[in-house]
């Protein structure tokens, strides 16, 4: 994990430091004047994917302020859903439920960074593909709320349904241990009571590739790296007889995917 981090951010720090190449060698007969950018803020929401999500990841918001006409710095939050990477859907056995295999919580984080941006290649003023560079830093702001279940206490061999003692609690693989009694999923924010936080921080690399014709709005895709850290391991997932920490980890890099847009002014 610490040679990965390394090498990334020696990569990262490279690729921000190194002219671009590129736009040197256009050869345009285009006055100074004319590269500056024409706005000085910029605005943009997007989708974030990536591999530690599940379907969409989660979603962010992202103010720029342009330095000059290469350099840009900004300010982000973002609101993604960790899962744990064995993370298994499954059927009840009784009841045609559905629940997560040895889910114990929700791992939710809140990601408030800041950073900067450098141009790579330049679009034409009114078509065209941008590329930049980012990095970016900033805390973590784990949430780990309780994975409630369906869980009858009192059905037997035998018995109807109607004669169950049916209770939402947070799964424990010491307690919930009968298969046949796990009813389903309890509703989603049955334990929101009972979230507690978990501190850390994130790293981030990423290239973008900006799109479009006009100079007041954006749209794009961002393509990178995250490394992230917390004080703890973050429990979610819980087997019998067998230690959180061999099963949750304090590190959780991924590599993701944003689909944004936004304006311009």
């Amino acid at each position: 994990m610490r040679t990965s981090f390394v090498l990334g951010c020696g990569l990262l720090l490279a690729a921000l430091a190194a002219a671009p190449a590129a736009q040197a060698q256009q050869g345009l007969a285009v006055s100074s004047r004319n590269d500056e950018p024409s706005y000085q803020k910029e605005f943009t929401y997007g989708v974030n994917f990536n591999t530690r999500g599940g379907l969409i990841g989660g979603v962010s918001v992202r103010s720029t302020r342009v330095l000059n006409q290469d350099w840009s710095r900004f300010w982000s939050i973002e609101g993604v859903e960790i899962k744990h990477p064995k993370e298994q859907k499954e059927l009840t056995r009784r009841y045609g439920g559905t629940t997560v295999v040895g889910k114990s919580n929700y791992f939710f984080a809140l990601r408030p960074s800041v950073g900067l941006q450098r141009v790579v290649f330049r679009k034409a003023p009114e078509s065209g593909v941008q590329v930049n560079v980012l990095a970016s830093a900033g805390p973590s702001i784990g949430l780990l709320m309780p994975y409630y279940i369906s869980y009858d206490y009192g059905i037997t061999p035998g018995q109807s349904i109607a004669a169950s003692d049916i209770r939402n609690e947070q799964y424990d693989p010491n307690i919930h241990n009968v298969p046949d009694r796990i009813v389903d999923r309890a509703p989603l924010f049955s334990g929101a009571g009972e979230t507690k936080p978990l501190i850390g921080a994130h790293l981030r690399g990423a290239l973008s590739f900006e799109y479009g014709r006009y100079r007041d709005a954006v749209a794009g895709v961002e393509v990178g790296f995250l490394l992230e850290a917390y004080t703890k391991d973050p429990v979610i997932i819980r087997v019998a007889d067998t230690p959180d920490k061999d099963l949750n980890d304090q590190f959780l890099p991924s590599v993701y995917l944003t689909l944004y847009l936004g304006s311009r002014n």
